[in-house]
């Protein structure tokens, strides 16, 4: 336990909506965290915080994992698109063979 000259700043950052889990989108806290803050010491305030950066991290661990999961979809063209030219750069190796002329 350190000796703390100033009290622990809330980590409130004005975003108040909880997610399916309970935790606040803002800060992570829990709804018994937030109500509590005040009477906690600089201690606790400082458990909590660490707390909430592990959960931050476990949520955004999770959400980059659904990410690889699901695959990328690729946008259907539109039938007003103008129908897109393959460029090719190189014209030597163009065959012509399967043409009739």
């Amino acid at each position: 336990m350190q000796l703390e000259f100033f009290d622990v700043p809330s980590p409130c950052v004005g975003i108040c909506q909880s997610d399916e889990k309970g935790y606040c989108l803002g800060c992570m806290r829990t709804r018994d965290e937030r109500q509590h803050w005040i009477n906690l010491t600089s201690d606790d305030k400082q458990k909590v915080i660490k707390r909430c950066i592990q959960r931050k991290k476990r949520k955004d661990g999770q959400l980059k994992a659904k990410e690889k999961d699901t695959p990328q979809e690729i946008p259907q063209p539109s039938l007003f698109d103008p129908p897109s030219k393959k460029i090719v750069e190189n014209k030597d190796d163009l065959d012509f063979g399967d043409f009739e002329l």
